[in-house]
């Protein structure tokens, strides 16, 4: 064997591991990506619904305005907020609902005029159920589970 046979080999050797090492790389990529892509999904699938309500007369109607909830949904004056409301007595960032363990929670995020579960005012986080209203100011809400 000549010098150059054994160059040769090891050429196409080193080549041989280089595209390897390479096409797992690619791999890998795909994968995480691919991982990614389904936890974004996730995110943002519909796991139900605020009913937007108004009152009248002391009856509640729906208005038809519905927000999707997500895992975790923010609402307050905020734009940055899910659901942003248009209600001088909410705060910025008023309450949230977060989904923990398939249930959700109300949180009231130390908002100076409160959260209504109810009718109720909320001062720790609570779980809440389908048809369950929640009122923010004059503004309120049906929780619409599907």
């Amino acid at each position: 064997m000549t010098i150059d046979i054994v160059l040769f080999g090891l050429r196409v050797i080193s080549g041989l591991l280089l595209t390897g090492f390479l096409t797992a790389i690619l791999v890998i990529l795909w994968r995480d990506y691919r991982n990614a892509a389904v936890a974004v999904h996730v995110n943002r699938r519909i796991y139900g619904q605020l009913v937007a309500l108004t009152q009248i007369e002391n009856i509640y109607a729906e208005t038809g305005a519905r927000h999707p909830l997500l895992p975790i949904t923010t609402i307050g004056r905020a734009p940055t907020n899910d659901i942003v409301i248009q209600d001088t007595f909410a705060s910025s960032e008023h309450a949230q609902i977060i989904l923990r363990n398939g249930q959700w929670w109300l949180e009231d995020k130390g908002s100076r005029n409160g959260t209504l579960l109810n009718g109720d005012p909320i001062t720790t986080p609570i779980i809440i159920t389908d048809g369950d209203m929640i009122s923010i100011g004059s503004t309120s809400f049906r929780l619409a589970l599907s």
